[in-house]
């Protein structure tokens, strides 16, 4: 693991840019794509690189990370609406590039069974993560196993207080369930990105760094990954 200390968020979305150009540099790029709030400065700077340097985004395709179960995909707070409004409108992408799990679909294992089949025809080039304050990568809480696939995961009390301001600090409108990509498909790309901001996020990061790998903190797992770039702000280093 390679980690990169910046300043500040700002800082670590250029670098996280940085990174990013390498991998849209090859000829049909695949990318895997993180929500919330640690992407959203890297995203701008996709848009911002699209609009003033024309960077074509018609050869590049994207997978998901992970959707809530029983949002619609046009809701406000589905990851659908969260990734057009963040990314995919600002691209120009085009729409047959990108996919995502669905969370409102009616038979859920069978939903789960599509997308795997999906990721299972590509390689991703470059995983860009988050880390939840639990260590979970994507949404896979801890205990989950490292083999584990497209599956709908259980999220645990810690993730949805972390996630209600997305629902207005409401907790009883956070979703209970989530349909994520497995701890093996994140481990299947070339290169992983992961990016830490903020002291919430030091614990965490110091159990990837310095901790024992084990299912009970997932991020661990990037340890036995041969090509990861961790960038990290001062106060995510702060217990490093």
């Amino acid at each position: 693991m390679k980690l990169i200390r910046v300043r500040d968020y700002g800082e670590l979305s250029s670098e996280a840019f940085r990174v990013m150009q390498q991998a849209l540099s090859s000829e049909r790029p695949v990318l895997g794509l993180a929500t919330g709030s640690s992407p959203i400065g890297l995203y701008k700077k996709m848009i911002a690189d699209h609009n003033s340097a024309g960077t074509s985004y018609d050869q590049v395709l994207t997978w998901n990370l992970d959707e809530y179960v029983g949002l619609p995909k046009q809701a406000d707070q589905s990851y659908w609406t969260f990734m057009h409004e963040n990314l995919f409108l600002g691209i120009e992408i085009p729409e047959k590039n990108v996919h995502l799990p669905s969370g409102e679909a009616a038979d859920l294992a069978a939903e789960c069974a599509r997308y795997e089949a999906s990721l299972q025809q590509v390689q991703i080039d470059l995983q860009v993560l988050g880390i939840g304050v639990n260590g979970h990568i994507g949404f896979n809480e801890p205990g989950t196993s490292f083999d584990s696939q497209t599956h709908i995961v259980q999220l645990t009390e810690q993730t949805r207080q972390d996630n209600k301001r997305f629902f207005g600090g409401e907790l009883d409108r956070v979703p209970t369930q989530a349909i994520t990509m497995g701890i093996a498909d994140i481990m299947r790309a070339r290169k992983i990105l992961l990016l830490v901001s903020g002291e919430n996020k030091a614990a965490a990061l110091q159990q990837v760094m310095q901790g024992e790998v084990s299912e009970q903190c997932p991020a661990t797992i990037l340890q036995r990954h041969e090509n990861v770039i961790i960038i990290a702000d001062e106060a995510a280093c702060s217990r490093l």
